[in-house]
């Protein structure tokens, strides 16, 4: 039994105590502002000057106004949530909108019309629930940002080490590069519509990378005032979509019943994957830990941490919620012009806006250029959100101390160049250019796992979140939506590679290789064999505990045995 409570108090130990995790070369967990007793009462972190921060001061909104006393008669920091405040609410409206843009680009908007033309109505349960699953995880990740004053690349920057950390940076860029390309050529295409066709491709990719400057140019201004022209954007968006609507007047009743009724058609069941997998977007986890960080909260006081995650939580709510009902438009409008026509399984981003104006063409205003500026808005503010979000990667893996238009120049050259060589290769070829938009869908199933897992274990971490570490309800519901959506992206990799598979034993091998390096990293980044209160350090434990419980029972047994033979002897 000694042994046992030996075991237990050192598993307390490792729980409850600061990890002192250094190696000869260099620590691998980064002490974080734990006072004199060893405890974390928020989950913030000692300011850095030679740590690259997401926001400078100076650039960070004000809220700190109106303020409840956060402290007891005795100095002593209250644990309370202040009063609601409009105004307060005000000021903390913007990064959620940012965060959405994800989730209206052209990878989803060309999701949502394949959708609506193979599968009709049936599907938009699923967008819903997907809407959902995506608010929980922005949910977490806003919280991480806010609770250790940190975004998600900087606490992946100081809790791997140097391989795993350099693995996660070029999986996050090539997954930024993918979904940027998506982004761009559906600006290009929009480009190409207004023009009638003056503007080819890849002369429209060159006119939307200019847009990276047109956001350095902004930022200038305040974020407010960056923020307020997503916000503009998402209206753009709104109103053409709407119209939209309007002028195809699909059915309700259908919609109603496809919202409240699950079912996925046998032949919409790729269309079903893509839903999931397009929501979710590997990037954007980043991007919201980073944009919360915007606002001056004062993070050494639990009672402003929970004030902050509580006006995040409502503005992500609405913001996602605008979100769905601009997809559901989209998949509404297509369900009704193209479900069950022959058109159906040909139509794609590039051409969708033609067939959408030979079938109802004419009008007051052209329904085909109502479907470019629909597009151009999204292709507009996602490839600008892009540029933010390659930023704060590259500063918070990187810890690189440059001046923000550098860091412009090369995000946004790093996503244009292999754009415009999509471009002119896939100008001719509207049906390639849509098998290429799905197998980006595809690349970006596979990097998912990169930032969803690294986000899971540190918001169920107490050493990095303090007080504010998720609850065992939530790791249980976010840990089985994170095992879902994996599944579901898994799915759709293999059903994408193996139905284009090259007979080629080189290939296969090649395949091979890349698959098991690939499931080892995930497992390592699921087990955090380097953290001292990982998982892996959790499973040991309970294994020794298990393992010494049973040595203790063996023996135990052993001894009454021996007892019992000795007395019958005795006898």
């Amino acid at each position: 039994m000694r042994d046992i409570d030996i075991l237990e108090d050192f598993g307390r130990t490792v729980m409850d105590s600061s990890p002192a995790m250094a190696s000869d070369f260099e620590p691998l967990v980064h002490s974080r502002e734990w006072d004199e007793g060893g405890h974390k009462p928020t989950g913030s972190r000692f300011e850095d000057t030679e740590v690259e921060r997401a926001y400078e001061r100076s650039e960070q909104v004000d809220v700190n106004f109106g303020e409840e006393c956060a402290e007891d008669l005795e100095g002593e920091d209250r644990d309370f949530l202040p009063k609601f405040s409009w105004k307060k609410m005000w000021m903390f409206a913007g990064p959620g909108f940012l965060m959405s843009i994800a989730y209206l680009d052209p990878g989803n908007i060309e999701s949502d019309l394949q959708s609506g033309a193979t599968a009709g109505y049936a599907l938009l349960w699923l967008l819903m629930w997907a809407t959902v699953m995506g608010l929980l995880i922005q949910k977490l990740a806003a919280r991480l940002g806010v609770a250790t004053g940190s975004h998600l690349a900087e606490l992946c920057r100081e809790e791997y080490p140097v391989w795993a950390r350099l693995v996660l940076w070029v999986m996050t860029e090539v997954a930024i590069i993918g979904a940027d390309v998506q982004q761009v050529i559906g600006s290009a295409i929009a480009f190409r519509i207004l023009s009638n066709g003056y503007i080819p491709l890849w002369a429209g990719v060159l006119i939307t990378g200019i847009d990276g400057f047109l956001f350095l140019f902004l930022e200038n201004f305040g974020v407010r005032k960056l923020e307020a022209l997503f916000c503009v954007f998402i209206g753009i968006m709104g109103l053409s979509f709407a119209w939209m609507f309007g002028e195809t007047n699909p059915d309700v009743k259908a919609m109603a019943s496809g919202l409240v009724f699950p079912s996925v058609p046998r032949t919409a069941v790729d269309k079903a994957v893509g839903i999931v997998g397009a929501v979710i977007m590997p990037h954007n986890i980043f991007l919201h830990s980073a944009l919360v960080q915007s606002r001056n909260i004062d993070i050494t006081k639990k009672s402003r941490i929970r004030e902050a995650l509580r006006y995040y939580n409502i503005e992500s709510m609405v913001a996602l919620f605008i979100s769905f009902l601009i997809n559901l438009c989209i998949m509404a409008i297509f369900a009704k012009a193209f479900f069950g026509k022959e058109e159906a399984g040909i139509i794609g981003l590039a051409n969708a806006g033609e067939y959408l104006q030979m079938r109802y063409g004419g009008g007051f205003f052209p329904i085909l250029y109502i479907w470019a500026i629909g597009l151009l808005a999204a292709g507009q503010s996602s490839t600008m959100t892009g540029t933010y979000t390659g930023q704060f990667v590259m500063a918070g893996f990187l810890n690189l101390r440059v001046k923000k238009w550098i860091r412009v120049v090369v995000t946004r050259g790093v996503a244009i160049v292999p754009t415009v060589v999509v471009a002119l290769l896939f100008d001719s070829s509207e049906n390639e250019l849509d098998n290429l938009s799905e197998w980006l869908n595809v690349l970006q199933s596979i990097q998912l796992p990169f930032a969803l897992i690294p986000l899971l274990c540190l918001v169920s971490n107490k050493r990095v979140m303090g007080v504010f570490v998720i609850g065992k309800v939530m790791k249980v519901i976010a840990w089985s939506i994170a095992g879902l959506v994996l599944a579901i992206n898994m799915y759709l990799l293999a059903v994408s590679v193996l139905s284009s598979i090259v007979e080629s034993v080189v290939v296969i091998s090649l395949l091979g290789v890349a698959t098991v390096l690939y499931v080892a990293f995930v497992c390592y980044l699921v087990l955090e064999p380097a953290q001292e209160d990982g998982n892996w350090m959790y499973i040991k434990r309970m294994y020794l505990s298990h393992r010494d419980n049973l040595q203790f029972r063996t023996t135990t047994d052993a001894s009454k045995d021996s007892e019992t033979t000795n007395l019958v002897s005795s006898t």
